[in-house]
């Protein structure tokens, strides 16, 4: 392409791009902008161009005026600026997050004639990381511990027995019903254990085949079946001198559970086709929501594996054993829920939360959380009712409000009112 052709295209090119690009003077007055400057400012081109530069209201601009060369922004001494992250303010007055890089530009003799910047819109990661924050603080509240929240004396021994597991190396087993947050504790295991500052390796043994998942487990050579084509590390060999979380084990199938049993009584892994046994140093937090007792008694499971796991058990009680803590979780559901959505729904009525802490709850602490889910989408009040929950919660005998229906408004009478 000749260059007058470049020269003719530049403005299409300059054009297209997403970030804005803002051209000033050295008087620092803007002579051309692009169409990304227009979208990000909320400045059309005809009201930037000739105006101050200090339009945008920049926080980081430093003036340096020379009386000599009437070059007056400090970018005229230093020459450049390079992934600066600072604030700018739209026309309508709402502040934009931009990263601002600028250079300045020189004449055909060497002098300057003014400069370049670019502004690339950050607003939507700068969104991100505070609520990232957000949901750090929430981990951290008081009535918690590790991001497992609650103030019941049922959770409560959990955080204790969590910090006592934390200090030993023994194997650990964590027992509860599906949803109780079985992997939560296995992860405040590890974050607070020896082992925190190495990895921390999570596998669901009920999601693979048991050819899959040996092979995902020890890892395997090239050639040891149909589609290996290369050495494979399996994720004991990726968690070495961490912890390796084994969900589900209860669904293991014999001849896994024969190699597990070599892993923890030898210390040693063999990847699948191979002779060659690997030397590791792995602690084992394994957990499931099946009855390891009944299993071992009907064969299924392998009576010495059972006591190699069952060093250091710890039960999550269920939802419906910890009600009182259900308010808390309420409040940490909807905070999280308007985090991610933009949707602030401040409360819930006292009718919502004696229906939430008379239900079963068969799927725990995550069909809570669903529910919720659903209560922030159904509801266009300035609190969740009730009725804004899941028919199947107001369907098992979960208390009714007195004198309304689902789906009727607070300022909608009963019928016979």
């Amino acid at each position: 392409m000749r260059e007058e052709d470049l020269n003719f295209h530049w403005k299409t090119v300059v054009n297209t791009i997403r970030d804005g690009v803002m051209i000033v003077d050295r008087g620092g007055k803007i002579v051309s902008v692009n169409r990304a400057f227009e979208t990000i400012t909320g400045y059309s081109r005809e009201e930037a161009i000739g105006q101050s530069c200090q339009l945008l209201r920049c926080e980081i601009c430093k003036t340096a005026r020379d009386p000599k060369d009437r070059a007056w922004c400090d970018l005229f001494r230093t020459g450049r600026i390079n992934a600066n992250r600072c604030t700018l303010t739209r026309k309508d007055g709402r502040p934009v997050h931009v990263i601002k890089n600028a250079s300045l530009l020189h004449g055909a003799t060497r002098k300057v004639i003014g400069a370049v910047e670019t502004l690339t819109d950050v607003s939507d990661l700068v969104r991100k990381e505070n609520q990232l924050q957000a949901f750090h603080q929430e981990q951290d509240r008081e009535d918690g511990f590790q991001g497992i929240l609650g103030a019941s004396a049922a959770i409560t021994r959990v955080f204790e027995l969590v910090r006592n597991a934390a200090r030993s190396d023994a194997p650990v087993i964590i027992l509860g019903e599906s949803g109780t947050g079985k992997e939560l504790v296995a992860r405040a295991i590890h974050d607070v254990g020896l082992r925190r500052e190495d990895a921390f390796v999570k596998v669901n043994c009920a999601a693979l085949n048991e050819s899959l998942l040996e092979s995902e487990l020890f890892g395997h050579v090239k050639g040891a079946f149909t589609g290996a084509f290369r050495d494979r590390e399996g994720r004991f060999e990726a968690a070495h001198n961490g912890d390796i979380f084994l969900d589900e084990i209860g669904d293991l199938s014999p001849h896994i559970q024969v190699k597990l049993l070599r892993v923890l009584e030898e210390k040693v892994v063999e990847r699948v086709g191979a002779n060659a046994p690997i030397p590791i140093n792995v602690r084992i937090i394994s957990a499931t929501n099946r009855n390891l007792d009944a299993l071992v008694a009907e064969g299924a499971f392998r009576k010495d594996l059972f006591y190699r796991i069952n060093v250091i058990p710890i039960w999550v009680p269920p939802l419906r054993e910890r009600t009182e803590d259900i308010p808390l979780l309420a409040e940490n559901f909807l905070k999280t829920i308007g985090l991610k959505t933009g949707k602030t729904i401040p409360t819930v009525s006292p009718e919502a939360m004696a229906l939430l802490t008379n239900y079963n709850w068969p799927g725990n602490i995550r069909e809570l959380k669903s529910a919720f889910e659903y209560a922030c989408v159904t509801c266009q009040e300035d609190r969740l009712e009730y009725y804004h929950f899941p028919p199947n919660i107001l369907g098992r005998g979960a208390m009714a409000a007195p004198g309304r229906e689902p789906g009727m408004s607070r300022e909608e009478p009963s019928a016979g009112s």
